[in-house]
């Protein structure tokens, strides 16, 4: 369930080429920053704005004055950054998605349509199609004791051979208000994350999480 081919539709991210040879998402997050320096330089000048040396734009996004974008980057087309984002490098902002005040990215795949509107803080991630992050929730991408991350589905345990790895948020995921998705965190395709919510492991599928397990099939 937690595979690349488990929670994304590939179609709607112009990252498909870089995850599409990985059996797991956060096998991409090493090569981020390189794949965008080597995409970059083939977008369409008519369509792309090269504000800075490492960073495109798509003429018909929205950035506000006072967002911060460092580089590699893409943010691309009818994507609104708004006020005060702070977007730090290695990010792949897909297609009409939102990136919302105070909200920080760092090492990052957005797809197409996803929403992270208000302070929220995203790193080492990668979201999937329209998937939103309520209000003040973030990824958690360290473990205290700075040991390299696992993901864990009941007994079964993944290494991901990586300090940092935040979360693996699936197609059309729905995260609530100020929840806190722990490093190594996987959510299935369209599922729901209650409000205050402090997420690790997996979350299947079309799910409900309500707390820690308490997990509800969605009808």
């Amino acid at each position: 369930m937690y595979t690349v081919a488990d929670l994304y539709d590939l179609t709607h991210t112009a990252a498909a080429p870089l995850l599409s040879p990985c059996r797991y998402p956060w096998e991409a997050l090493a090569g981020i920053g390189d794949f965008i320096l080597s995409l970059g330089p083939t977008l369409p000048k008519e369509e792309y704005d090269n504000p800075a040396p490492t960073v495109w734009i798509a003429r018909s996004a929205k950035v506000a004055p006072t967002a911060s974008i460092t580089g590699p980057c893409i943010i691309g087309p009818e994507t609104e950054v708004r006020h005060c984002a702070f977007i730090r490098g290695n990010a792949l902002v897909g297609a009409g998605a939102v990136v919302g005040n105070s909200t920080e990215l760092k090492n990052v795949i957005l797809f197409d349509k996803v929403q992270v509107p208000h302070y929220n803080y995203v790193g080492d991630s990668i979201l999937g199609y329209k998937a939103h992050m309520g209000a003040g929730s973030i990824t958690s991408n360290v473990k205290s004791d700075k040991l390299p991350v696992v993901v864990r589905d009941g007994e079964t345990e993944v290494e991901t051979g990586r300090k940092k790895v935040g979360a693996m948020l699936g197609d059309e995921v729905e995260v609530g208000c100020g929840s806190v998705l722990n490093p190594g965190t996987v959510v299935g395709k369209g599922s729901h994350i209650y409000p205050l919510s402090s997420v690790r492991g997996t979350v299947p599928a079309n799910s409900i999480y309500k707390r820690q397990g308490e997990v509800a099939e969605k009808r």
